[in-house]
């Protein structure tokens, strides 16, 4: 499995497909309803969720920098788990200077050069492929599942059980 980290808002402009500009157009996307789901979502898989909403805890675009350069030290997976976490189980802001360095040394990394990477220009190269990429496969949000091998790209949280189920049909044989 590939992780491509990047920051939602602008993959849904480069898409052209903005479902937040203007007034909500459907109901799933007023924060209520947003909230009430995640929490739902939270309960379903059995881990813990504190909806950030009406505090700014940290940057999305940098969250997502952040998980670019933590995949460029070989661990975009196990520093993302841990930064959602962070965020959205223990409330952690992550909105002065070292914040996401510290979350790398959660997981032993080495902050200092995490943090480093975040400014990188290659960190932002990788930001605007990852988006390319994504739009190349048809996403226009996240999370989006890209199976290359059954030609199908789900997207969305609640189509997640479907993945495995569409892997599991490809594994039988024939």
């Amino acid at each position: 499995m590939t992780w491509l980290p990047l920051y939602s808002a602008d993959l849904m402009a480069r898409a052209g497909r903005d479902p937040f500009a203007g007034e909500p157009k459907s109901g799933q996307y007023d924060w209520t309803y947003r909230q009430a789901d995640a929490e739902a979502w939270a309960a379903y898989y059995g881990v813990p969720f504190l909806e950030p909403r009406g505090r700014i805890v940290f940057d999305p675009r940098e969250a997502a920098l952040a998980c670019l350069a933590a995949g460029r030290l070989g661990a975009t997976a196990p520093f993302s788990r841990r930064l959602f976490a962070a965020i959205f189980a223990e409330g952690r802001s992550l909105l002065d200077g070292p914040a996401y360095g510290r979350v790398a040394s959660d997981i032993g990394l080495d902050g200092s050069r995490l943090q480093a990477l975040i400014d990188d220009l290659d960190t932002a190269a990788l930001h605007t492929a990852n988006i390319e990429r994504a739009i190349a496969h048809g996403a226009f949000g996240v999370p989006t599942f890209h199976l290359p091998a059954a030609g199908r790209t789900f997207w969305g949280n609640d189509r997640l059980p479907l993945v495995p189920h569409c892997l599991a049909g490809l594994a039988k044989p024939d």
